[in-house]
């Protein structure tokens, strides 16, 4: 079979007398067919016309190809034997082209052929129902088939259902590229007559599909505003959608009405057909017209023009369909447009999450993978995070973690949503604990996941899921393989087991001489800091800290690292709070007296006065001493501690002024120039503006006095205001006149006897001027207010309004 592409007849000879047309065939080159088993030859043919005196003229030169159809070409056919005979019968090919012939052969025999079970990719469109045709579609007719687009709606359908077979041949692309003829004709047909057939519209906007699937083409599609144009369309067939849905419910309502009458019901049934076949269309011109829109948004400001024409909008009320390819193309869509500040906007103010939640409980495996990935990509939000507590995700999540293929991106989502503390206690009412530790003890010595071990560091933070953890052998495994492997990671996990009051408390103790045995110079910093953390959270009463002490030589530790620069911030602030905790203790607080620790915590409260957390901490040791006569003595006398506490007592960090002003009332007790030097401070702070006009003794228009006494002489003369102790404020005679206070008050203070005798206007945690305290043994939280296990009242209403 002799096929000529590119190549008309030969124009006619003008002389009739012409005697002879001679053809030159010069070798070309051999090529492979991309899509048959064919070998196309390609040659020139050049035509020599005599003239009127008999002397040859060169006429026209033209490239020209065969296509030599290898019907017989198989597995089990003989190379070498069909070579020669594609040489014998082909006289365009010379003879010495026979090895190249051969080897082309082989190629084509070993070719692989493409698997027709492959799963389509996003890009890829399956045929759907009206692209059938009796007929093949040549490329060489496409005149023709631009024809019927002028013709009444069943040829305009039946033209571009030919040209979008031959479009989904890639290689035609570049030629009907050049037949402008053709592409204008399709986008006119589109854009005045889209409305009056589905099928039509579908069939041309494939047509441009099958050009945006190549971004070189984007500009062709772009140019004739097929994407504006699949807006129009999109948004239009959603509007179509509610009408029918209203219809449909109408006739469902009056059926349901009047159950007996046959007619009504004949309606509704005849309606539910209707529609069942109009969603079908539809769903499939929105798939096309989707993924067209999907492929151009490649280019950033394409998509903005679609954002602001609010694609998002309609791609999320796309989520309520149950055609899961067309869901997977809206998903897919989505999970390309979260990663923009604006999308992600607009998807948290549709509700977008709610709708993805009901997705997950499809079987449809690709639709599930990229909910997942729209979600993991929206958790980065703190409101969308609101949204997914509220749509029930965690136990949802929860409930994949065992899943093998999606389990990774449950666990990522999930993590995401443990690091607000208001949604940590919510994962205790799941089955998340008891699979996560199944997977902690199943990694055995071998590496962890990051995700994994971070999202129980997370969990941990939390009392409800600490018990749960702590249940049957779980803190024994813990410590085991954090103890063994010497693994950062798990010791953080258990540190933050630690710090919640408790039963669970209690069972660190079994563990203390284990991790007091890892605190030494030799080991790696940040592993120290953990252990060391989890030794200072154990504030048991019980526990013998003097005793820990001695058997592993803790004290010169402690010291050492306390001077500015001698480890890292972390460990040093590790140090003080673990000083605190063994300060609790008498002979523990004793000793560190002796050692010279607390000149040491001075020393580091000048070089660290700006970092609050020190600053807290340190004045926390100090609160904790001066509970101790042995070392209440050495910090009132022997150092400036009170002084930096008098400082201290007007500190914009409230946590340090609670501490602070504790420590300042114990030394206040047992000092009584200290309690004098703190009265002053505490009255010249709470009365500073009015004191100031004092003092100022500011002077009137007509020369006399601001304020004068009874006596019409200046109220203070040139004395000090603060000798006057009957201007001291009293509380129900709690306060004497004489502006001194009993060390029974402080006493009974503490003891909360007088906030119950309902004598003092505070409550038992508030000082006379209306500060908080702290009661013994109670560690402040930290600088910044927040305790760990502090209880949080969240109103989801107010999250999604956000």
């Amino acid at each position: 079979m002799l096929v000529f592409h590119n190549f008309s007849e030969m124009d006619k000879l003008q002389a009739e007398d012409a005697r002879y047309l001679k053809r030159k065939v010069k070798r070309g080159s051999l090529d492979v067919h991309p899509t048959e088993k064919a070998l196309v030859v390609q040659y020139e043919v050049e035509a020599t016309i005599l003239g009127e005196m008999g002397d040859p003229m060169v006429g026209e030169r033209k490239e020209c190809q065969k296509i030599i159809r290898l019907k017989s070409l198989n597995a089990n056919t003989d190379i070498a034997t069909l070579a020669r005979r594609v040489v014998e019968e082909c006289r365009l090919i010379h003879p010495s082209e026979l090895p190249e012939v051969e080897q082309l052969l082989f190629y084509l025999q070993n070719r692989k052929k493409p698997d027709k079970q492959e799963k389509h990719s996003p890009r890829d469109l399956t045929p759907f129902e009206g692209m059938e045709l009796d007929e093949e579609a040549n490329i060489n007719s496409i005149d023709d088939y631009v024809e019927l687009l002028y013709e009444d709606i069943p040829e305009k359908v039946r033209g571009a259902t030919l040209i979008l077979h031959l479009a989904r041949n890639p290689d035609n692309l570049e030629e009907l590229l050049q037949n402008e003829t053709a592409l204008g004709a399709l986008a006119r047909v589109l854009r005045e007559d889209w409305k009056q057939s589905v099928d039509m519209a579908t069939t041309i906007i494939y047509v441009f599909f099958c050009f945006s699937s190549f971004s070189q083409f984007h500009g062709l599609v772009t140019h004739y505003k097929i994407g504006a144009l699949c807006m129009n369309i999109t948004e239009h067939e959603l509007k179509r959608y509610d009408l029918w849905q209203d219809e449909l419910q109408k006739k469902k309502k009056a059926c349901e009405e009047d159950p007996d009458n046959q007619n009504v019901k004949k309606e509704h049934e005849k309606a539910l057909k209707k529609y069942q076949g109009l969603l079908s269309k539809q769903e499939q011109l929105l798939r096309v017209a989707l993924y067209l829109l999907l492929n151009l948004a490649e280019d950033t400001r394409t998509e903005l023009k679609m954002r602001n024409k609010n694609i998002v909008h309609m791609l999320v009320k796309t989520l309520d369909r149950e055609d899961e390819e067309l869901l997977v193309l809206v998903v897919s869509f989505l999970k390309k447009l979260s990663i923009f500040l604006e999308n992600k906007n607009d998807m948290a103010e549709t509700y977008a999450v709610e709708k993805l939640a009901r997705l997950l409980a499809c079987d449809h495996e690709n639709l599930l993978n990229t909910t997942l990935r729209l979600l993991l990509n929206l958790s980065f939000d703190t409101g969308l995070r609101s949204q997914m507590v509220q749509a029930g995700l965690i136990p949802k999540l929860s409930l994949m973690l065992a899943d093998e293929k999606q389990g990774q991106l449950c666990m990522c989502i999930l993590y995401h949503i443990s690091v607000d503390d208001r949604f940590k206690s919510m994962f205790a009412y799941t089955d998340c604990i008891p699979q996560l530790m199944k997977m902690l003890f199943e990694c055995g010595e071998s590496h962890m996941d990051p995700e994994l071990i971070s999202f129980c560091i997370n969990l941990a933070a939390n009392k409800r899921n600490t018990q749960l953890i702590c249940e049957g052998n779980g803190l024994k495994m813990l410590m085991k393989r954090g103890l063994k492997l010497k693994d950062v990671l798990i010791m953080k996990m258990i540190r933050n087991l630690s710090q919640h009051d408790g039963p669970t408390k209690n069972l660190f103790i079994d563990y203390v001489g284990d991790l007091a045995a890892q605190i030494g110079a030799e080991e790696r910093e940040e592993y120290v800091i953990e252990c060391l953390g989890t030794l200072a959270n154990l504030t048991i009463p019980d526990l013998d800290w003097e005793l820990v002490l001695k058997e592993y030589n803790l004290v010169p530790y402690l010291k050492d690292h306390l001077n500015p620069g001698s480890a890292e911030d972390d460990l040093i602030l590790e140090v003080v709070i673990m000083i605190g905790t063994v300060s609790m203790d008498d002979c523990c607080a004793a000793t560190m007296a002796k050692s010279g620790i607390i000149p040491a915590l001075i020393e580091l409260l000048n070089a660290q006065q700006e970092d609050d957390e020190f600053v807290c901490q340190i004045v926390y040791v100090f609160y904790q001493m001066v509970f101790h006569q042995a070392t209440r003595d050495v910090i009132i006398k022997d150092t400036q501690a009170p002084a930096y506490l008098i400082d201290l007592m007007h500190d914009k960090n409230a946590e340090i002024r609670k501490v602070c002003n504790s420590t300042l009332d114990i030394i206040a007790e047992y000092d009584k120039e200290c309690e004098r030097k703190i009265q002053s401070e505490k009255f010249r702070w709470h009365n500073a503006q009015w004191l100031e006009m004092v003092e100022n003794r500011a002077m009137g228009d007509d020369g006399e006095p601001f304020m004068l006494g009874d006596d019409g002489e200046p109220f203070m003369h040139n004395g000090d205001i603060l000798e006057r102790p009957d201007l001291f404020y009293t509380a129900d005679g709690i306060i004497p006149a004489d502006g001194t206070i009993s060390p029974e008050f402080f006493t009974d203070y503490q003891n909360g006897d007088i906030g119950q005798a309902g004598g003092f206007p505070g409550s038992m945690n508030m000082d006379m001027f209306g500060q908080s305290t702290v009661t013994p043994g109670q560690r402040p939280a930290t600088a910044y207010g927040i305790r760990p296990d502090a209880q949080f009242f969240y109103s989801y209403a107010g999250a999604a309004s956000r």
